[in-house]
């Protein structure tokens, strides 16, 4: 007699035969330049895939058949093929989810947008209000965003996200975000701030204190029902009740980022040297990277939690974020920095004044360029703290899957149907 199936997350985090979604940078290039810009974007790097690199990278993800791409960059839609790219990902049965600040969404590109069921659009905002926007993101992006969604929602889009990065600033304003959401039939997402890119810089300005940390978890609970936090906060289950999704770091297990010059990250917000996996140029292309690379194999393989095993909240959060931990200094084994419980901020006065790890390459308007030598990655492997790297894991058949639907709300469950077949890559 078989045993009951495993829960999800006791699947998932020994990793799945092809990510459910992954993280697509397609250029660093952007009109803004925001504090907290988690890839520090703002020129373009020559090196970035060309069209035809694009399109090789898509049809692999279709014969993975991994549900659909969350674009970003930088700000994508500067790219001059960028809504060719999108389109021939819908074409072959890749939903695309892309994160913009509105610049180039008219009212033409609106209408374009609306008559897909497999483009879903997040603009970002980072205020409610002009002044505790433009702080963050610059002058002027407050109003750019507003117009784009009314032009979406003019258009008949109905659905389109709200992006917006939680901050000490603006943690007061989730009943605000919320309104403008439902003003123009959009749906709000929060995100953690994470001290990565430029992030790393303003993270002690910006990230919430320990009582806004609480007030956000209250407010999640009492209404944020219809709330997309993309796990977000799966730190702030400590709390008590867990907060919908999957609970669970994904890097590498199910989600992953691809850059601008196709190299392979383990988490969109760990971009470093220590997470880099490949590079979809290498022999065998994004697949081989992603069922072979010893880092992902390290990452699938079961996890001690240290110091925060014997906490009792251990099992809701998980010991929180790897990326958080990493940029802070902490050791990934260790608390998260905004552990609930405190003992992250114990941690961070132990480690007080030791220099935490930088991330990789500023493409800021205004720094030199700190990137790598031009041409493919190939990166050595480095242990990252877990345990010492497995051999690669050969990766089963993925079965067939249904195609992926505009639901593409940064959840790794999103378009997974509650008894689809699910491959994981088996623990070694």
């Amino acid at each position: 007699m078989s045993g009951a199936p495993l829960p999800l997350v006791e699947q998932f985090q020994f990793g799945l035969a092809a990510p459910i979604c992954l993280t697509w940078e397609l250029t660093y290039a952007c009109n803004l330049a925001c504090r907290h810009c988690l890839s520090s974007s703002g020129r373009r790097d020559p090196r970035e895939l060309s069209t035809a690199e694009c399109r090789a990278v898509i049809d692999e993800l279709e014969r993975m058949q991994v549900f659909y791409v969350n674009i970003g960059g930088g700000e994508p839609t500067v790219r001059s093929d960028f809504w060719e790219l999108v389109d021939y990902a819908t074409e072959h049965h890749v939903g695309v989810k892309f994160s913009t600040n509105g610049v180039r969404i008219t009212p033409a590109v609106a209408r374009r947008l609306a008559a897909s069921d497999y483009v879903d659009v997040q603009i970002s905002l980072d205020g409610a209000t002009a002044d505790v926007n433009d702080a963050v993101r610059g002058p002027g992006s407050y109003a750019m965003a507003l117009d784009a969604m009314r032009n979406l929602a003019g258009a008949g889009f109905a659905g389109f996200k709200i992006s917006v990065v939680v901050t000490r600033h603006n943690v007061g304003q989730l009943d605000e975000f919320k309104a403008i959401a439902d003003r123009f039939g959009a749906q709000l997402r929060l995100t953690r701030l994470r001290p990565s890119g430029r992030g790393a810089d303003v993270w002690d300005e910006l990230h919430p204190t320990a009582q806004q940390q609480r007030d956000l978890y209250d407010w999640l609970v009492a209404r944020g029902e219809q709330v997309l936090t993309g796990d977000s906060f799966f730190h702030l289950a400590a709390f008590g009740e867990a907060l919908p999704g999957l609970n669970l770091c994904g890097a590498g297990r199910v989600v992953c980022l691809i850059d601008p010059v196709g190299d392979v990250y383990a988490c969109p917000f760990a971009i470093h040297d220590n997470f880099l996996a490949g590079n979809v140029r290498g022999p065998g292309g994004f697949a081989a990277v992603w069922q072979q690379a010893p880092l992902f194999a390290e990452l699938r393989q079961p996890q001690g939690g240290g110091a925060c095993t014997s906490c009792s909240a251990y099992d809701a959060c998980r010991g929180g974020c790897m990326a958080a931990k990493f940029f802070t200094g902490l050791p990934l084994d260790g608390p998260d920095p905004e552990c609930v419980k405190g003992h992250g901020g114990r941690a961070l006065l132990a480690h007080a004044g030791a220099s935490a790890p930088r991330p990789s390459g500023d493409h800021s308007h205004r720094t030199e360029r700190a990137g790598r030598p031009a041409g493919p990655s190939r990166p050595v492997p480095v242990s990252i703290g877990l345990r010492p790297p497995s051999p690669a894991v050969p990766s089963p058949a993925v079965p067939a899957m249904r195609p992926p639907d505009r639901a593409c709300d940064e959840n790794p469950l999103a378009g997974f149907r509650p008894g689809a077949p699910l491959i994981a890559l088996p623990p070694s």
